[in-house]
């Protein structure tokens, strides 16, 4: 079956060997991105710590493991530019906003919602890489679009809220707001990382540094920061969130968006939610209703319409 069109370099409309190789595999790091994320939500739930003081600590214990993998890359291929360590700051500013909007969003419209509109990312990534790149929107992307909007929504619980509810204005303006600045993060590092190949981990040390120091700023729109009677178990589970949430994530999705169109990106991101639900059920008990079921199904064909799998494969004889 030949590549999606979406996974090729521009210029090269048919897929050759040499394009397999270096698009599968980024498609796939983004893809163990996105399954590290999943498992954040469940880790902040098990861990019971609030949400400011974990968006600060998911950082801080990110940057210590950071820190010297950062050296390491260092010595190997030569420091990050000035020009690398600023995009990286503000990369990380925009992070550090997502988190601490997306959890405030959560105390407001609920947490099925708030992912609802953090995944607004699938639109502000592509829109900037447009605005800015000039990078095309292809066609499949664009008819795949309301698809995914509808699916997203289908098992973020959307259709079951209660819009009369006072405080959906506010929660619905923070999850907005949590999305762009999540999409933000996604293009500043994408673009960052192709101004300075070969370098993952320092701008990631960097961007992490920035998102802890601005959760940790804007803390007291949220009840600000405890660190004072956490156990164990939570330190154990917090650990764990800044590992495969923060670490392991952030540097699979980073190595791997930087090979491929923001649309697929955006698109491969997607799986995040809807892998989320299958983790919930199995850790946490919380099984998806039939409404759930459907849009992860949604999901998952509309993801395979913006690539050019579905219209690639029904139009071979």
């Amino acid at each position: 079956m030949p590549l999606p069109e979406s996974f090729l370099p521009r210029g090269a409309p048919n897929a050759s060997r040499q394009a397999i190789p270096s698009r599968a595999p980024a498609a796939a790091a983004v893809l163990a991105g996105a399954a590290c994320l999943s498992a954040s939500a469940i880790l902040v739930k098990l861990a019971g710590v609030d949400a400011a003081t974990t968006a600060l600590l998911r950082c801080a214990i990110a940057v210590l493991i950071l820190v010297p993998l950062a050296l390491r890359e260092r010595a190997r291929r030569g420091p990050l530019s000035g020009a690398g360590i600023a995009w990286a700051l503000v990369a990380g500013t925009a992070l550090g906003i997502d988190y601490a909007a997306w959890a405030a969003s959560i105390y407001q419209v609920g947490a099925g919602i708030s992912t609802v509109l953090v995944n607004v990312q699938v639109i502000v990534l592509p829109l900037l890489a447009f605005l800015i790149d000039g990078e095309r929107i292809s066609a499949h992307f664009l008819a795949a679009l309301p698809l995914m909007l509808i699916g997203i929504s289908f098992v973020g619980g959307l259709w079951e809220a209660t819009a009369s509810s006072p405080q959906i204005l506010t929660g619905t303006a923070l999850g907005v707001l949590a999305g762009t600045g999540y999409g933000c993060y996604l293009f500043i590092t994408r673009r960052a990382g192709r101004l300075a190949p070969g370098r993952v981990v320092q701008p990631l040390t960097w961007a992490t540094t920035a998102a802890g120091v601005s959760a940790a700023a804007v803390s007291p729109l949220s009840g600000g920061i405890d660190l004072g009677a956490i156990p164990a178990r939570s330190w154990i589970l917090l650990a764990a969130l800044a590992v495969i949430g923060q670490v392991l994530a952030w540097l699979f999705v980073h190595h791997g968006s930087a090979r491929l169109a923001p649309t697929t990106t955006a698109g491969l991101l997607l799986i995040q939610p809807v892998l989320a639900l299958g983790l919930a059920a199995v850790t946490l008990g919380e099984h998806p209703n039939g409404l759930q079921l459907l849009g992860v199904a949604i999901v998952l064909v509309s993801v395979a319409i913006a690539n050019g799998i579905i219209t690639r494969t029904s139009a071979r004889p």
